[in-house]
């Protein structure tokens, strides 16, 4: 019998050396302008990361102080420390790190950090598939996912996530060999035990796939659905489904009669409608939202916004 590949990937790195270990820590976080300074302690760091990409765990110790902003849009974290602290989401929604609590990243927008000398776990899932696995739990398409997290979890909610992360563990790292499916399994489990313990809501995703789309037209939509909080382009929704940008735009105007941006846009509009009708004006901006989801001529936008929806982003927000 054919024995099959090991489906996780194993990074494991360590040093003493505080230049590299920013180096590295951006590069792994996707993050910018860490800010790394020497405490009482001896410098080390060591990062190791196990899994797929679908979910992976990481854990890291570092001893030192460490500021900066990550921002991680494609997946959703959550973390702990074993030992040190510090604050998460610094300026806002403030939440501290301490020993057996469990938070999740902020998962909508860019944030600060301030940590020091940390022993820290990291458990991360694509959030695609966290998307899915959430609409499957409360009967729904899937939509964007918003977790609180300056809402800290109960005491029964912790202990239950800390068993699934233990159970979980033993599959990632362990000697014996493990299948696709298996794995897979073990995501799903940890996804849903993420969900019972993190207030969470689910914006549904009220743009439709336009009637008459049907083969890669259809694909494109979806595809552009589950990714619009990203940069993509024409050209990224072309290759995906496997077509030239003209053979796209040729494939939409024959089967909806509209572009692909356009249809693109008309998401990421009604996306900026489902954040200001859940926002308040107390701690919500229209041009904050707007920015972060590519809008950047504010002008332009409101009267976009105005002639999708009938009323104007501020009344929206202020309803």
């Amino acid at each position: 019998m054919t024995e099959l590949p090991d489906p996780r990937t194993v990074f494991e790195t360590t040093g003493t050396d505080l230049d590299a270990a920013r180096a590295m820590f951006e590069e792994a976080y996707g993050a910018s302008g860490f800010l790394p300074e020497r405490s009482e302690r001896d410098f080390g760091y060591r990062f190791r990361s196990v899994g797929d990409a679908t979910m992976s765990f990481r854990s890291t110790r570092y001893d030192a102080r460490m500021v900066g902003e990550v921002a991680s849009p494609d997946e959703f974290v959550v973390t702990w420390v074993g030992e040190g602290g510090g604050v998460v989401d610094v300026g806002r929604d403030e939440v501290a790190l301490a020993p057996g609590r469990p938070v999740v990243f902020p998962n909508e927008r860019p944030f600060r950090f301030d940590l020091a000398d940390v022993r820290q776990n990291l458990v991360q899932i694509d959030r695609v598939f966290l998307e899915r696995v959430a609409a499957e739990v409360h009967g729904t398409e899937p939509g964007t996912l918003v977790l609180d997290h300056a809402v800290p979890p109960g005491a029964e909610a912790v202990r239950a996530w800390n068993a699934q992360v233990q159970d979980a563990a033993r599959i990632l790292f362990g000697s014996a060999p493990v299948s696709v499916l298996a794995l897979a399994e073990t995501a799903r489990r940890t996804a849903l035990a993420l969900l019972s313990t993190f207030p969470h809501h689910v914006v549904a995703r009220r743009f439709p796939v336009p009637t008459g789309a049907s083969g890669r037209v259809r694909a494109a939509v979806e595809y552009m659905q589950a990714v619009a909080h990203t940069p993509i382009t024409t050209t990224d929704v072309a290759e995906h489904v496997g077509l030239s940008v003209r053979g796209l735009q040729q494939a939409f105007q024959r089967q909806i009669g509209v572009a692909p941006n356009a249809v693109l846009r008309g998401i990421r509009l009604d996306r900026v409608r489902d954040e200001l009708r859940a926002g308040s004006p107390a701690e919500t901006t229209v041009a904050s939202v707007a920015v972060q989801w590519g809008f950047a001529h504010l002008g332009r936008f409101s009267a976009a916004y105005a002639r999708r929806f009938g009323e104007y982003p501020r009344d929206t927000l202020h309803t």
